[in-house]
């Protein structure tokens, strides 16, 4: 590493008209080309017995006015290197005489000569391309607070904010000396348009939706094909057909037992199915309501509110209730329930043998106006004397009905084991009613019909096969309850609702 010259090489004068900068020491050898501040050797300075110049640790003093110099150290006052401000004075203006001589632009305007105000900046190269050298030709620097002022007095911008904008704008592309070979697609400046979220039906997509549906649905097929060949094999099997010949599905029912179905048995039938519909309906909507539309207050409690929805599904289950306890007297006041009330513990086997019979397709011969099979029996008698009884006593232990206060009732029924038994029942009456159309509608529609909704029917199984009345009143029960589904919204329930209590719309 090369050592400091004794004497720094000189350049450019600090002032206008002054001498090269840093001035000539007499008797030192001329400056050498390069200057190493780290290869510096204390006590070889300028003179030959001083520091090294410029000093390894100098730096800009804030409070005197220093300045770093061409090598990094700290040049000194070029006032008192002039020994006055006259001298300096004197030295400005001759060399803005030489400059005026020579035809070139000075350097400061002749005005801020000596002015303590402002002091001359030396423009450069522009900052952006093709404009003019920087600063401007009037630029001047306050030395009081350093701040660059430009043609009009106005604040020149950061430097290095208009070097980066300039380096921001792109180029301009140079023109193609070949053809061009290469073109953008269609997808380059085609929008893309923005995901949108699925439409879901509760958890999952429509889609989902039918795949699930599609994936279970094989599931059960596969299921039923393996129990009927089971069933089949089961039956075709000896003990399988002496089973079957001594418990063909019923057996016989108390003399005195009723034949047929009478008229008020048909009514109540259509009301529980459509009631049901209803309870079914709003209970599952009950469920899974968020935000209901409307509320409702009895006038004695305007602090207890309820949903609308709630409300109308208490108000189906008072109605059904009702037409069940009906249904119960009349049973037992007519005879009527010896047709769904066991009287023999033969009707286990035999609901077993008529259950092998319907899985196996070989389905029993049934005449339901005179008795029903022992499965059909055995159906019917829990869906009335198990789960609707069930349905009742867990719905009042959720409803408002129930007193909050009585604390030893409570704790003998929790509210906890009414959730746990209501919903799982409203379940049981759904899968109910599938296999109880269904079995209907496949094991002699017209004739079941007859028996269900036209009180119609006769001995022989075979007679009255042909008569459509029990199909015509099925057919106007089902516009019933059709029109009942649609009518059954806020706006036509809350003028109803409001007979019985206050109505808030949301």
């Amino acid at each position: 590493m090369a050592s400091t010259p004794r004497n720094p090489r000189r350049g450019l004068p600090r002032v206008p008209g002054g001498e090269p900068w840093p001035p000539a020491v007499s008797g030192a050898p001329e400056a050498e080309d390069h200057i190493s501040v780290e290869g510096a050797a204390p006590g070889k300075g300028a003179q030959g017995d001083g520091e090294p110049w410029p000093s390894a640790t100098a730096r800009a003093d804030s409070e005197n006015g220093g300045r770093f110099g061409r090598v990094g150290g700290i040049d000194p006052d070029p006032v008192a290197v002039c020994g006055s401000a006259d001298a300096a004075a004197a030295q400005s203006a001759a060399g803005l005489a030489d400059f005026a001589s020579s035809g070139r632009e000075p350097l400061v305007d002749p005005d801020a000569v000596g002015s303590p105000a402002a002091s001359a900046v030396r423009r450069g190269l522009p900052r952006v391309p093709g404009g003019e050298p920087w600063p401007h030709a009037t630029a001047r620097v306050d030395s009081e607070s350093g701040v660059r002022f430009g043609r009009s007095g106005e604040i020149d911008p950061n430097p290095v904010a208009v070097s980066e904008s300039a380096a921001a704008s792109p180029a301009p592309r140079p023109p193609l000396t070949v053809p061009r070979t290469v073109w953008p697609g269609v997808a380059a400046s085609a929008p893309r348009p923005a995901k949108t979220e699925p439409q879901r039906i509760g958890p999952y997509t429509p889609l989902q939706w039918l795949g699930s549906t599609v994936v279970l649905g094989v599931f059960a097929l596969a299921l039923a094909g393996i129990a009927v060949l089971l069933a089949r094999f089961v039956l075709a099997l000896e003990p399988g057909r002496d089973f079957l010949a001594a418990f063909p599905g019923e057996y016989p029912l108390p003399e005195g037992a009723p034949v047929g179905l009478p008229v008020w048995l048909n009514w109540s039938h259509f009301l529980n199915s459509f009631f049901l519909l209803f309870i079914i309906r709003t209970g599952w909507q009950v469920r899974r309501e968020k935000r209901p539309s409307a509320f409702w207050s009895p006038r004695k409690n305007k602090k207890r509110r309820i949903s609308l929805t709630l409300w109308f599904h208490q108000a189906v289950d008072i109605l059904w209730i009702a037409n069940g306890v009906v249904f119960v007297v009349l049973l037992f006041a007519t005879g009527q329930w010896m047709r769904i009330v066991p009287t023999s513990w033969e009707v286990f086997p035999n609901a077993l043998s008529a259950a092998l019979q319907y899985v196996s397709l070989d389905w029993p011969t049934e005449n339901g106006w005179v008795n029903y099979n022992s499965l059909q029996q055995l159906s019917y008698f829990a869906i009335t004397f198990v789960a609707a009884p069930l349905a009742i006593l867990s719905g009042v232990r959720l409803s408002g009905v129930w007193p909050k206060d009585a604390a030893r009732l409570n704790r003998l029924y929790p509210v906890e084991w009414a959730r746990k038994v209501h919903f799982p029942t409203m379940l049981f009456f759904v899968a109910f009613i599938v296999v109880h159309v269904g079995l209907v509608l496949a094991t002699g529609a017209l004739r079941n019909l007859n028996h269900m909704y036209a009180a119609r029917g006769a001995v022989d199984p075979d007679a009255f096969t042909s008569d459509p009345t029990g199909l015509l009143i099925f057919a106007a029960s089902l516009l019933v309850m059709a029109a009942g589904w649609v009518a059954a919204r806020p706006r036509v329930l809350a003028p109803i609702a409001r007979l019985f209590g206050d109505v808030k719309m949301r």
